[in-house]
């Protein structure tokens, strides 16, 4: 059997080739006229991709369904459980092809996060460790506005002559999900950001977004950091 070289190229740690890193997002729903509807899959996705890049953890892509709460009604998403077993379903493979033991999960929206609830279950299916980091959720603020504007400035996924029309709620009412007024009463986080689209609206900040980035990366990267300490 060929011998690989585990500690060759730039790796602090040989041990990190152990640790998958994975994208989840959602590939299907609107963002304001001045974002793609795969938004959140590319955000996440490069995050992903660069931490995996700075720690030399294995990349394993992207998930391709997501899932949203039923209250939002902005795309096309899927059921929990087919979020679930398609996770189950990739991460098998990688431990199977790649000798995956622990997984990050690198969530960039939202309606994902009842995944948390899964999350032990995903684990014994899988007999993987994993972490879902959706640091970026926490930080970027509302949907579709300075934040996601600001980052996809940095990917080069923005249409810039759009960006006045972002906060046209009238017409795009998912931007700050402001139209979505059963969410908006039941989740304070949703009410925050579609008032903060409301009274401030939203701007295009390069530095802005390489800062989210920047946070969202070492969050990652201090995941793998733990990962690599048990």
């Amino acid at each position: 059997m060929m011998k690989l070289r585990y500690s060759a190229g730039n790796v602090k740690n040989s041990d990190v080739h152990k640790i998958g890193v994975i994208a989840l997002g959602s590939h299907l729903e609107n963002h304001g006229p001045a974002l793609p509807i795969d938004t959140d899959a590319k955000i996440a996705s490069y995050i992903a991709l660069n931490a995996s890049l700075q720690s030399g953890a294995k990349f394993l892509g992207v998930i391709y369904p997501s899932h949203e709460i039923d209250e939002i009604d902005h795309g096309i998403h899927n059921s929990l459980d087919d979020l679930y077993n398609n996770i189950i379903e990739i991460l098998n493979s990688g431990k199977k092809f790649l000798g995956i033991g622990k997984v990050i999960i690198v969530n960039a929206h939202g309606g994902n996060l009842p995944l948390y609830q899964c999350l032990d279950e995903i684990e014994h299916e899988t007999n993987l460790i994993i972490q879902l980091n959706s640091k970026i959720i926490e930080i970027e603020g509302a949907h579709g506005g300075s934040g996601e504007l600001s980052m996809g400035k940095v990917l080069g996924i923005l249409d810039e002559s759009e960006a006045e029309n972002q906060t046209n709620l009238e017409i795009y009412g998912e931007v700050g999900l402001s139209k979505f007024s059963d969410a908006r009463a039941k989740y304070p986080n949703i009410e925050k950001g579609a008032i903060e689209i409301e009274e401030e609206g939203a701007y295009v900040d390069l530095d802005y977004g390489r800062q989210l980035f920047n946070l969202a990366i070492n969050s990652v990267l201090l995941d793998i950091e733990k990962f690599l300490d048990f």
